[in-house]
């Protein structure tokens, strides 16, 4: 296969065959073809676009690139979730053993945070003892036995989409909707999942900021789900704050441990609620999305989910009496309060500039080899809508480093606008997308 004249066909607008979609990967995975011949077809692909037959046949062959988990011993469906990123987004530690506790199989192969937005291993990594390197044949052992498992992801799942990745990433062709969806489903696809639920975040703190594009990508998504025979649903929720009150690694696993015991709720509970009803719904568990609700809340109210989560932690090696007492988490020396500016009502967040200023602080890493901080990160003490006064705390920053508290303030004070007039709220939940169309 000459790669030049494939180039050529896409720039040219044309639509490439399977055995040209074929070549491309299997070039990326192994090597075959240059970097410089991806890039330049990732950005033909980017101007040119994908037809929804080459997408998923695109997707397909980044699944088969390298090995396929094979779930087949589980009983029943095994399902899955996952979102598009966001800030203070820690609703798989919520909905995963409220899941498992309504009778779920959930087998999740989970990624780490890179740049503003968080990643669910650091955070069960910041419990004490708890491992995600764990083979696959302890994952289906586990996931058999308690019903969910959270795991790192294998080294050898989809290398095409880890090589276009990379690539992607330093040539401006990120936001191509055919390359994000191939990539996503091409994961989750590989990870041996039954059912797939999607949470596409849109707004000022995700990867898609209008709701159009963000219902785009979750149409893309579930149709390649479609060709694939895999039964995929998606939900686009608000990211124009962060999702729940805390950000960063152990502080997002006390939110989680607080909603579980009853002591917090919000947001944060609210998407889980929708998310795992649809998850409950894929497993024939929960007839519609109030039946799923409600057993997922009967879940919260008897303290099953929160006895889930504890079993998958110490399942993991993890030190289980985090979900007794929070105080078993990582705690950071210093807490420093980010006073409002001016009175008035809080109209705007710039989430993902609130993101930055907790990977700053060292809850995130901007490359993958950077250390994180498993107890520094900020609580926000405001949501949209809230009237303030000139002084009052808009969030607390917890930190480690004296040093970078004076640019944390600021940061802060940067991202969160104060108005004179209260602001008409955005939407939690945009719009259900599933092969039967979009819901708003």
């Amino acid at each position: 296969m000459n790669m030049v004249d494939v180039i050529l066909k896409k720039k040219a607008g044309g639509t490439l065959s399977p055995e040209e979609i074929r070549a491309f990967a299997r070039g990326a995975a192994d090597g075959s073809v240059p970097d410089y011949q991806l890039a330049a077809l990732l950005m033909a692909i980017c101007w040119r676009g994908m037809t929804p037959e080459e997408t998923a046949c695109l997707t397909m062959e980044m699944m088969h690139s390298g090995s396929v988990v094979d779930l087949s011993a589980i009983d029943g469906v095994c399902v899955d979730k996952h979102s598009t990123g966001g800030v203070g987004d820690t609703t798989t530690l919520v909905l995963v053993p409220l899941a498992a506790a309504c009778g779920a199989k959930v087998a999740k192969l989970s990624g780490r945070g890179l740049g503003h937005t968080g990643g669910t291993l650091d955070k069960l990594e910041s419990i004490p003892g708890c491992s995600v390197n764990v083979s696959i044949e302890d994952f289906i052992r586990q996931v058999q036995k308690i019903g969910c498992a959270v795991i790192g992801q294998t080294q050898d799942l989809c290398p095409a989409d880890k090589a276009l990745y990379a690539l992607r990433d330093v040539t401006g062709t990120v936001d191509c909707i055919p390359l994000i969806a191939s990539s996503i489903v091409s994961k989750k696809l590989a990870s041996g999942a039954g059912a797939i639920v999607l949470d596409v975040k849109t707004g000022s703190g995700a990867l898609m900021q209008t709701v159009e594009q963000s219902i785009e990508l979750a149409k893309a998504m579930v149709e390649i789900g479609a060709q694939a025979g895999k039964p995929i649903l998606a939900l686009v929720t608000g990211m124009d704050q962060p999702l729940g009150t805390h950000v960063g690694n152990a502080l997002e696993v006390k939110e989680a441990i607080d909603i579980l015991a009853g002591r917090a709720a919000g947001d944060l509970l609210t998407v889980s609620l929708e998310l795992g009803s649809r998850m409950l719904i894929a497993s024939g568990i929960a007839r519609d999305v109030e039946d799923g609700k409600a057993r997922m809340m009967q879940a919260l109210t008897s303290g099953a989910g929160l006895a889930k989560l504890k079993e998958m932690i110490v399942a993991q090696g993890g030190d289980g009496r985090v979900c007794d007492d929070v105080d078993y988490l990582p705690h950071a020396a210093y807490k420093i309060s980010v006073p409002a500016p001016a009175s008035g009502y809080v109209a705007r967040m710039d989430t993902a500039a609130i993101g930055r200023c907790a990977q700053a602080l060292g809850a995130g890493r901007q490359k993958k080899t950077d250390v994180i901080d498993p107890a520094v990160g900020l609580v926000m003490d405001v949501r949209l809508g809230d009237e303030v006064k000139a002084g009052d705390s808009l969030a607390t920053l917890y930190l480690n480093r004296c040093e970078l508290a004076n640019g944390a303030v600021e940061s802060m004070q940067r991202a969160i606008t104060i108005a004179k007039e209260k602001p008409e709220l955005p939407p939690l939940i945009h719009a259900a997308v599933s092969r039967e169309g979009v819901t708003r």
